[in-house]
């Protein structure tokens, strides 16, 4: 293969992003060349990313597989690519797949790298397969089983679709929380209730934050039983964020644990890898009710332009999809 270009969303400054032209490189053995058809923006770290947020003592750990420049800037950023296999093994070759890859029409990466998007899946919802994992690592940290009542706060992306999960455990009664009433509608078609923060049930045995605000956290442990375990799914970047840990938290004895998709989930690490959990992440996207997690759809050519609104305090929306 000839030197071929691209074009790959590069996030400047604080703030500021531009469209570049990428060279790509002659494939190498066990590599394939993807055209892209669909991105999913995260509103949750590519935000940090973009206004500069991501913490020193982070840049190692916060880099992406596929990733280019560093951190703080410039830097080209993201992780859920889906295209067509142009070029590369036979075995991939004219399937579509996904990838921990940024923003960029064209690539290359290493073929274990792709996910094959599974069958009653398609590639628009593909986009959803890391936000999945996440999700899917989430409730394994959490040990929430069947008949538990279960609270989400935050009905942003990720905690929609631990929702989605959770409330496929027989008898769960599950609770999403979030201070905008537009969710509740999604809530619902994913077999959730929906609740404002002031009228969150209490008692639950397991809860979950995903709103990344020092309130959300707040409302996690005023909603978990005795003994309840809260999972922290938010990532706040370099922002300090108070816990509220004095009133019932002690006598409650509540259990406040961390949950990062880095590492399969403890429960299931000696018998789950990364690509064991990653195609069942993938399985799970065959579910027409996710399709209205997408709320906005943009072109690619517009991305750039498009993102201080979309990274905008309180911007509307939950999943925008990038077009290309």
């Amino acid at each position: 293969m000839q030197k071929t270009s691209a074009r790959a969303l590069w996030t400047t400054g604080i703030g500021q992003a531009s469209l570049r032209e990428d060279i790509l490189q002659p494939l190498r053995p066990g590599e394939a060349l993807v055209r892209t058809l669909y991105s999913g923006l995260s509103r949750g770290t590519e935000r940090l990313v973009f206004n500069g947020e991501v913490p020193p003592a982070e840049y190692r750990r916060m880099r992406a597989p596929l990733m280019a420049g560093d951190f703080p800037f410039p830097v080209k950023y993201g992780y859920a690519a889906v295209g067509v296999v142009m070029d590369g093994p036979d075995s991939l070759r004219d399937r579509t797949v996904f990838c921990l890859h940024p923003h960029q029409d064209r690539f290359i990466a290493p073929a274990e790298m792709l996910a094959v998007v599974a069958e009653g899946v398609t590639p628009r919802r593909a986009i959803f397969a890391a936000n999945m994992e996440t999700a899917l690592n989430a409730v394994w940290d959490s040990a929430a089983g069947p008949g538990d009542r279960i609270v989400i706060i935050g009905a942003g992306v990720v905690g929609l679709l631990i929702g989605r999960i959770a409330a496929r455990l027989p008898g769960a009664e599950v609770t999403v929380v979030d201070v905008d009433n537009s969710r509740e509608g999604i809530a619902g078609a994913l077999g959730c209730a929906f609740a404002q923060p002031e009228a969150a049930p209490t008692g639950a045995d397991v809860v979950f934050h995903a709103s990344v605000t020092p309130q959300g956290l707040a409302s996690a442990i005023h909603c978990a039983g005795f003994e309840a375990t809260i999972v922290e799914v938010s990532w706040f970047g370099d922002r300090a964020t108070p816990v509220p840990l004095g009133g019932a938290f002690h006598s409650q004895r509540l259990r406040l644990i961390s949950s990062q998709v880095g590492s399969v989930a403890a429960s299931r690490r000696a018998r789950w890898d990364f690509a064991r959990r990653r195609a069942t992440a993938m399985a799970l996207l065959a579910d027409p009710a996710l399709d209205g997690l997408i709320t906005e759809e943009i072109a690619f050519d517009n991305l750039a332009a498009a993102l201080p609104r979309l990274f905008a305090p309180g911007a509307p929306g939950l999943q925008t999809l990038v077009r290309y």
